[in-house]
């Protein structure tokens, strides 16, 4: 699996990216691991750079989900928050 491309289905790749535009936007105050990543991610880069970021990592988490048959598991989805 590579970078979220336009080879894939448009569809999907429009769904990822608005979920990811979504978790951004809701961050908020939020002071868990992954929001703290995001966080950081969003004081150096780009906002847009970050969102394809996301829509990107959540892809590959659903592709794990799929392919291996298992249940999500947060735990195992954390971010490090000193990328």
């Amino acid at each position: 699996m590579g970078a979220i491309s336009k080879r894939g289905d448009k569809y999907l790749r429009t769904l990822l990216v608005n979920g990811a535009t979504s978790v951004i936007n809701a961050l908020g105050n939020k002071s868990d691991p992954k929001s703290k990543w995001l966080k950081k991610l969003l004081e150096r880069k780009p906002a847009n750079k970050i969102r394809i970021a996301l829509a990107s990592k959540m892809a590959h988490i659903a592709w794990a989900i799929l392919a291996k048959g298992e249940t999500y598991k947060p735990e195992l989805a954390a971010c490090a928050v000193n990328p």
